[in-house]
Formats: structure tokens, C-alpha cells, sequence
């Protein structure tokens, strides 16, 4: 008995659109926006936001929140905008550490998502030095 080949056919093509689902879930699915405090302004939609911490006050487990000013990461920009953050803080977290965290922009002041706050650290990212610069 000669077996038709429709059903390899559907078969395959099932499993060709579950692996384009399972890649463009992977890669773009989940994509959230990085925000410099330059471009935060006027949006309205859950980013990340990446600055360069200038200030912090209070504290982070209260209901009022620690608040944050951040900048540009380049120093190119003079906006700064205000952050209420609640939730842990690494322990690398200070003035001038570069942050990174998710939220939305309410009313001028960015709301940082519990949990959400991850410090960069600087010398983790920069090159390696070589033995004639020890």
C-alpha cells in the first residue's frame, strides 16, 4: 500500500511555522526600548531607561520610595529626569554609577518597576589593560 506524502507535507510545515514562531519570540517578541533621559520625554509606552545616577534620597523599601535624578550616560545632554524607584538596590549602586531600569514616564516623573534596577559597573566594560600600562 503507497502511502500519500500530503501528510510529510503538513507535518513539515507545521514544524517550519513553530520554529519562525520560537525564533521571532526569541529575538523580537520580548524587545523592550532603551531610553536615554534625553529621549524620555513625551513617552508614554513601558521602556528601559539608561542613565547616569546624579542624586538618590530615601528609601527604596518605603511607600514613598528612594527617589533618583539620572542623566545621559554621554554627559552630552543637561536633562535630567526624576525617578521613584522601590524595590532592592544592587550593592554597586551610587552617584555616578550608570543604572538601567524598566517603567514608565508618569506625569514628568519616571516610575521605575519593582525589582527592575540593575547597576552597571564601568570597569567591568572597559578594555583590559596591558602589561606596559601596570
Amino acid at each position: 500500500m503507497k502511502r500519500s506524502p500530503a501528510r510529510l507535507v503538513i507535518a513539515l510545515s507545521v514544524a517550519a511555522l513553530l520554529a519562525v514562531f520560537i525564533l521571532y519570540t526569541a529575538i523580537a517578541g520580548n524587545a523592550t526600548t532603551q531610553l536615554a533621559p534625553s529621549s524620555l520625554a513625551g513617552t508614554t509606552s513601558h521602556v528601559e531607561l539608561v542613565g547616569t545616577v546624579v542624586s538618590h534620597s530615601g528609601d527604596s523599601h518605603s511607600a514613598a520610595g528612594m527617589h533618583i535624578v539620572l542623566k545621559d550616560v554621554t554627559g552630552n545632554s543637561a536633562a535630567r529626569v526624576p525617578v521613584v524607584y522601590r524595590g532592592s538596590v544592587p550593592d554597586l549602586f551610587a552617584n555616578g554609577r550608570h543604572v538601567v531600569l524598566s517603567g514608565r514616564l508618569h506625569d514628568g516623573v519616571f516610575v521605575g518597576d519593582n525589582g527592575s534596577l540593575v547597576t552597571k559597573c564601568p570597569s567591568k566594560y572597559a578594555p583590559a589593560k596591558t602589561k606596559s600600562q601596570t
